[in-house]
């Protein structure tokens, strides 16, 4: 259910991603080799060797999913940075919430009288849903691997409802979200690495479809490219739009667009690390089943979450940007084991990168025991560097683990070492 390019495929990013250039180089010549079958009196030893080898301040938790055991830990319960190991708790938390089948919706509404030539008396109110994958077919056919709601389509189902003038304007309604546009990391303003956010965001925050400059407003860019559509397609309407609340009691439904499938987007958020779906996802968390729109109330319900699967978190956004996200080993390993219990248990494992094939892990660990059999999330930030998932091996055995290291000084050694200490669990 690969919701970006095919698996194998460079991920290709409208927004820089620490993780995606976070790859382990090959050495000219160099193959990994395959792993020979680890006893499990011999793993956890030569597990905690390599882990010692890879940062100063390191973790890890290794768990048989099938048995309930611990395999393997060493300073397990002590809390790290999480780096994009944050996009478990959020993906987790949403497409329990939400389920798999959900879409996100993004809908036109008319406020005023149509008469039976086509001329409303009054204006359109193009309200955001918080779909992270609103834009333009150019953009998400570029940059997303065709993955997208297609904005335009609206433009005919406008047309569709009859409507052929506009006497008012054409407003944007973000206020499914707040206003902030970027994460703690940022001081909650647009970064290299993300934004900017919104309740109507278009082309994950970029002007165009060039993804060369972000939107000052992402609300009046959507607004004023569906204009343009209308106007394109003969429907009058001002092209300078303004920002807006629908106001839903005296308003008409005349057209809605769905985002894919939350599955999808979930799939897309881990195997290609995507900030801005992550944080997107979080804000819709916060608005349906917490306090509201922001990153702040979708964190509490992450932590929620967590908690009531025996897990335990401190979430400060959604992507992982900011360092002060921290979990331990042990926390991630409980809820990766709790999640394989729901029922969207495996849409959740499929929605993690398959190492040596996609995603941030398509350049790694291949030719070991692990291509192919683990299923994972990366995590990188300065001096951060994590790996964590499933591994499923050769004797029926479901692996859940984590790693995670901090102090690292060498990203290449740190990298080496988490692919054979996955190669070790892939191949007990």
């Amino acid at each position: 259910m690969s919701a970006a390019p095919a698996a194998g495929a460079r991920e290709t990013f409208p927004l820089p991603n620490p993780d995606a250039g976070a790859r382990t180089p090959a050495r000219p010549g160099q193959q990994p080799s395959a792993t020979r079958s680890t006893s499990a009196g011999g793993l956890c030893e030569r597990l905690r060797a390599r882990l010692r080898r890879g940062g100063s301040r390191t973790g890890l938790f290794v768990l048989n999913a099938g048995t309930g055991r611990v395999l393997c830990r060493k300073d397990s319960r002590n809390r790290r940075a999480l780096a994009s190991n944050m996009k478990l708790f959020t993906t987790a938390t949403a497409l329990s919430r939400f389920g798999v089948d959900e879409r996100i919706a993004t809908r036109v509404f008319a406020v005023g009288r149509l008469d039976g030539l086509g001329t409303l008396h009054g204006s359109l109110y193009l309200k955001g849903g918080g779909d992270p994958a609103l834009g333009s077919p150019a953009f998400y056919d570029a940059f997303m691997g065709g993955l997208g709601t297609n904005l335009f389509t609206l433009t005919k189902r406008i047309r569709a409802a009859g409507i052929r003038r506009v006497e008012g304007r054409l407003f944007a309604d973000d206020t499914v979200f707040d206003r902030l546009r970027g994460v703690a990391d940022s001081g909650y303003r647009t970064s290299p690495y993300i934004g900017p956010l919104s309740g109507l965001s278009f082309n994950s925050g970029y002007r165009d479809s060039s993804a060369r400059h972000f939107a000052t407003d992402p609300g009046r860019v959507a607004a004023t490219k569906l204009a343009r559509s209308l106007r394109a397609h003969g429907v009058a309407v001002k092209t300078r739009v303004a920002l807006g609340e629908t106001p839903e009691s005296a308003a008409l439904l005349v057209a809605v667009v769905r985002s894919p499938r939350m599955g999808r987007l979930v799939n897309a958020t881990d195997v290609y690390s995507n900030n801005f779906f992550a944080e997107m996802l979080l804000k819709n968390v916060g608005a349906h089943f917490g306090g509201g729109g922001s990153t702040a109330a979708g964190a509490a319900e992450v932590e929620r979450f967590a908690r009531a699967h025996g897990s335990a978190v401190h979430a400060v956004d959604g992507s992982g940007l900011t360092v002060t996200n921290r979990a331990s080993p042990a926390e991630i390993g409980r809820l990766l084991q709790s999640m394989r219990e729901e029922d969207v248990g495996g849409d959740f494992v499929r929605a993690l990168a398959v190492a040596g094939r996609e995603g941030t892990v398509a350049d790694r660990m291949r030719g070991s025991a692990a291509q192919g059999r683990c299923r994972t999330k990366t995590g990188t930030l300065i001096g951060v560097s994590n790996l964590s998932g499933y591994c499923f091996n050769r004797s029926g055995k479901v692996m859940v683990f984590s790693i995670l290291m901090s102090g690292v000084s060498n990203l290449y050694r740190a990298h080496l070492q988490q692919d054979r200490m996955a190669a070790l669990i892939a191949g007990y």
